[in-house]
């Protein structure tokens, strides 16, 4: 059964939403429901005073699969949901729009938000609730429901709505790759992270590439904290591990495995140039696996 988990990207609970989701027992029930399926994420309207926080928009922003439950074994009567295929929205989709709400147990009796059911962390959904919510958040990616007569006769019939298989089209690589690659372009202004240099062709296309810091081979998710926008040669380097990024964003070098034609290239302040939306920094959960598992300095 489908689900909706409220967090953040830097939430008040244990939570990396790429890889896990921590919850109280209270939520044992709805999320067990959602084990093999899918769930997406929403941002409560509740705002910290952490700037990481994504600020409280009431929006739906990203879909991730749930693929088994574990016990946190530091603290009692709480759970960790393991999460697999996280994808962020292109666009976060708002709860309601105008009188219509994407989610049928949001709405009150009075037409207005049922303030029970927001306020529930984890709620089930339906099939039908989840597929349009996805299909808002890909609309570039994603087209329209077509609608087809399932009667041959000529009689006056319902049309049927034949929906393309969401899931299918968002696991498959090259749908995954091109969100990935746009989002991490849109973040770093489709510049290098390492050099700052911001290059273009003459049909628009950035000489800078997507690179994933735990490489999807080793599951690393296709997330924006999961990334680095990086040319051509500085990409190869990071993915053999002859370059990498400490938590401080400090850019790491292997020793005696840098020509100095490449050393001129870096920025000269040593640090890597991260997106201004703090919310799209890489996170230090997947520099450390770069730098424990692949780099070579």
């Amino acid at each position: 059964m489908k689900g909706v988990f409220q967090t953040k990207m830097s939430p008040a609970y244990d939570d990396v939403p790429e890889e896990y989701y921590h919850f109280p027992r209270a939520y044992l029930n709805q999320v067990e429901r959602t084990i093999g399926d899918w769930i997406v994420y929403y941002e409560p309207r509740r705002a910290t005073a952490d700037v990481l926080s994504r600020g409280g928009r009431q929006s739906y922003f990203a879909h991730a699969q749930v693929v088994g439950i574990r016990p946190d074994p530091m603290r009692a009567e709480h759970f960790y949901a393991d999460i697999d295929s996280f994808l962020l929205f292109d666009n976060p989709v708002p709860f309601r729009e105008g009188e219509h709400f994407h989610e049928n147990a949001m709405r009150g009796a009075d037409g207005k938000t049922n303030s029970g059911s927001a306020q529930r962390a984890v709620r089930n959904m339906t099939d039908t609730e989840f597929e349009q919510i996805v299909r808002a958040g890909y609309v570039t990616d994603l087209q329209n429901p077509v609608a087809t007569n399932t009667h041959e006769h000529g009689f006056e019939e319902e049309l049927a709505v034949f929906e393309r298989p969401i899931v299918e089209t968002t696991i498959s690589r090259p749908f995954r790759d091109r969100v990935f690659t746009r989002q991490i372009q849109a973040a770093y202004d489709k510049k290098c992270a390492l050099t700052g240099f911001r290059i273009i062709n003459g049909g628009g296309r950035p000489e800078a590439q997507a690179a994933h810091i735990r490489p999807v081979q080793q599951d690393g998710p296709d997330s924006v904290r999961n990334g680095l926008s990086l040319s051509s040669t500085l990409h190869w380097m990071f993915d053999r591990g002859l370059i990498s990024v400490d938590d401080d964003f400090r850019i790491l070098k292997a020793k005696g495995a840098m020509p100095s034609e490449v050393e001129k290239l870096f920025n000269p302040t040593g640090y890597l140039i991260v997106p201004d939306d703090v919310r799209n920094h890489p996170h230090a959960q997947f520099l450390r696996f770069h730098r424990e598992t692949i780099f070579k300095g």
